[in-house]
């Protein structure tokens, strides 16, 4: 699992045209929609086992929580399930609130 920082995957995000990572969002609902990165895909943190089958193992994975946290507990979960292409943003969307997109709502 790689960990990067809110203008890596920025950049990340801008380079992928034919191999797009999914944006995976695994704040609760009311978080999704405070703010959100735009593309991502909101499963809660809690539901990933169940909706773990909806995920291709082979498209890479960026999962995104408040501060960087829950999603590194989700992306050692998928790493651990198969899947091989797992990055968690390191500073979760307030980071990317702050270095990427100030106009972003935080909380």
């Amino acid at each position: 699992m790689q960990q990067l920082t809110a203008p890596e995957v920025a950049a990340l995000i801008a380079e992928s045209s034919a191999n797009s990572p999914l944006l995976l969002d695994v704040r609760e609902p009311w978080e999704f929609q405070t703010c959100r990165i735009d593309g991502s895909v909101s499963i809660p943190m809690n539901t990933i086992p169940g909706e773990i089958d909806r995920l291709d193992r082979e498209t890479p994975v960026v999962c995104i929580c408040h501060h960087g946290m829950r999603s590194l507990r989700v992306a050692h979960f998928l790493e651990a399930n198969g899947f091989t292409q797992v990055i968690n943003l390191s500073g979760g969307i307030h980071a990317w609130a702050q270095q990427v997109d100030p106009a972003m709502p935080t909380y």
